[in-house]
């Protein structure tokens, strides 16, 4: 014979409680896994970037800094996101051509820092 009791009135809001707690634990686990993905391509992306980056030095003899503006300039430019830029860019190590908005943008980028540099 089973003996069904009925919740005390002291125990229902240790219960809403829990179930709260968690639907907040499971909220906080779902923020976390989202944030350490964001991370994940961050850290990827970023790689790629300071490739391109060095392929700028290398390309127009020059400052990391100097690199990272010009890669900035044609991103903005071209409207194109700036890890975009620097895969296209890296891409081309592997044979395939640089985009020709990217190209255009690229070369009118390296012309205005020469040109600054004349100054």
């Amino acid at each position: 014979m089973h003996q069904v009791t009925t919740p005390r009135e002291d125990q229902l809001p240790l219960t809403v409680t829990a179930s709260a707690g968690d639907t907040a634990l499971a909220a906080e686990v779902l923020e976390l896994r989202a944030t350490n993905e964001q991370l994940g391509h961050a850290l990827a992306s970023r790689a790629v970037i300071d490739q391109a980056r060095g392929m700028v030095m290398a390309l127009a003899p020059c400052s990391t800094a100097r690199a990272w503006d010009l890669l900035v300039d044609v991103s903005q430019h071209c409207n194109v996101k700036l890890r975009d830029v620097a895969a296209a860019l890296v891409a081309t190590t592997t044979g395939e051509a640089l985009p020709e908005q990217l190209q255009r943008e690229l070369r009118r980028a390296l012309r205005r820092a020469h040109a600054a540099d004349r100054r």
